[in-house]
């Protein structure tokens, strides 16, 4: 597939050029992105037409939103909803695309004189130091944990971009004494191609798995975006990538690791993340690294190109499972680069305690024969992997949820992993399933290896409902038992997106147990 390059910088020259431009937004949407470039926008003096597939009575949160703000002049805002019209794309000066939408065969966009994102417009006009964070797996995590690590340090940090917060909501409130972390997707990404406006001092990359691959044509053109976050970057700025090796079969056509390939392409100088000392096994490569004492009690190191010696950044954490400590130990990283000192960024980050839908506890049960059972909400698992993951985070049994609809990804390693039989990973005390086009290739490879589930279940309440029975039929519970859900897969169709399927898995467990 050959990609879509856009013209070098963006439309506008200042913000002063937005006013009175008829600017068309595709895609409002429920997830603020559309409604942020809407409201910038309309501050700026634009003449706006939002157009979006979905209808009004869908979007009516954020149109209500949007007509209670009294500080917006909405009689310069237009909407054609439940279908998009030629004539609003050709007839405007500039198109806001929404990252989900494909350019390629495009009819709409092919029409527009000129097509930028929020993520373009906001780093046209930004003035701040860009943290800028992509990969498959851990990057809302990531982003979190530098941003509360720096927030904590004293540093002016804001956090936007895919973790649905849009930058362009702080925009204004950016200068260049402030520091802005972006996560960005594979989609935002490309959406910068050719721009040149994307030049962190910091790049950094997590781990590259399998993702949307019904929506690239293979694993190349997907990690060919993912490059971009690099592109730009000078001999002054840093690019942080992975040391250990890809999952079989899913590394570079050519040959090598993916985190080799990012290394030899930045022009910036290149630090390494890995869960072996990287100062025995590569000796002067600088980076992050797990270490364990005779006792087996885990600590983060780092390595600076500046630093004699390496230096504990990381100890005890309240966020469970492997790949939070790994996470947690790339902000680390981050923060060391930003100067934060290796004692205060040891003590910072044990007192973070994660993000919503990403293992994050919240309610506990005492069942009818007084069992206690903690419940995990781990919703923006979205791939096979990251679901595998959270099955053995606790490192004892967990009652294990999952389940979802398929993006054309295989889920060998997730069936594998329950499988302990075969993987010899920690059992799951019981498997239950959430039904989907994701749960059908799953219960297939299950099936095959002997793996017992209850369900799949159609809904929620469904599932809700038989667990509960089993919850407080159970006797001799040791101690408190732990439940997860982690989907591993997209929500479409029974859910409007993983933050919606998150807060409707928590609101229905609070009214359920």
């Amino acid at each position: 597939m050959t990609p879509h390059v856009y013209p070098e910088g963006c439309f506008f020259n200042s913000i002063n050029d937005i006013k009175d431009k008829h600017i068309t937004v595709m895609g409002l949407g429920l997830n603020g992105g559309g409604e942020a470039s809407v409201r910038f926008l309309l501050n700026h003096g634009a003449f706006v037409t939002v157009t979006d597939m979905k209808t009004e009575a869908q979007l009516k949160p954020t149109i209500d939103r949007l007509a209670s703000d009294k500080t917006l002049d909405t009689s310069k805002l237009t909407y054609v909803l439940g279908e998009h019209r030629i004539e609003d794309f050709s007839n405007a000066d500039c198109v806001i695309k929404n990252p989900g939408v494909k350019i390629s065969g495009n009819k709409y966009l092919s029409a527009a004189k000129a097509i930028e994102t929020d993520i373009s417009l906001f780093l046209k006009f930004t003035k701040a130091k860009i943290i800028a964070v992509t990969g498959s797996k851990g990057k809302s995590s990531t982003v979190s944990a530098i941003y509360y690590g720096l927030r904590e340090a004293g540093f002016e940090v804001f956090l936007g971009g895919n973790i649905t917060v849009s930058p362009l909501t702080f925009l204004e409130e950016t200068s260049e004494k402030s520091t802005v972390v972006l996560e960005l997707s594979s989609w935002q990404l490309a959406d910068l191609r050719g721009r040149k406006l994307l030049k962190p001092y910091i790049s950094l990359i997590t781990k590259i798995v399998p993702d949307h691959q019904n929506w690239y044509e293979n694993m190349g053109d997907y990690v060919a975006d993912k490059r971009l976050i690099y592109a730009d970057q000078g001999p002054e700025d840093f690019t942080i990538v992975d040391y250990d090796g890809d999952a079989v079969g899913t590394g570079p056509s050519c040959g090598g690791t993916w985190g080799d390939l990012f290394a030899k392409e930045t022009k910036a100088e290149v630090l390494r993340y890995s869960q072996i000392d990287l100062n025995s096994r590569a000796k002067g490569t600088c980076g992050a690294w797990w270490h364990f004492d005779e006792d087996n009690v885990f600590s983060g190191r780092v390595l600076l190109p500046t630093w004699d010696k390496p230096k504990t950044v990381l100890s005890k954490l309240k966020v469970p499972g492997n790949h939070m400590r790994a996470n947690t130990l790339n902000a680390a990283l981050v923060m060391s680069l930003m100067g934060v000192e290796p004692e205060k960024t040891e003590s910072i980050l044990a007192a973070w305690t994660g993000i919503p839908h990403r293992l994050q506890y919240f309610h506990t049960y005492k069942s009818d024969n007084g069992n206690q059972y903690k419940f995990y909400n781990d919703s923006c698992a979205t791939v096979p992997e990251a679901a595998a993951a959270a099955s053995q985070a606790f490192g004892k049994p967990v009652i294990f949820i999952t389940g979802g609809t398929d993006k054309g990804l295989a889920f060998d390693i997730l069936s594998e992993t329950l499988n302990y039989k075969k993987s010899q990973s920690t059992k799951v005390e019981s498997l239950w399933l959430l039904a989907g086009t994701g749960t059908d290739k799953l219960t297939a490879l299950l099936d095959s290896g002997g793996v017992k589930y209850n369900g799949p279940y159609s809904s929620l309440d469904d599932l809700f409902a038989s667990l509960k029975v089993e919850l407080d039929n159970t006797e001799n519970k040791p101690a408190t038992d732990i439940v997860v859900f982690s989907p591993g897969a997209t929500s479409f169709g029974m859910f409007a997106n993983e933050f919606d399927r998150g807060n409707k898995f928590m609101d229905g467990v609070k009214n359920t147990f």
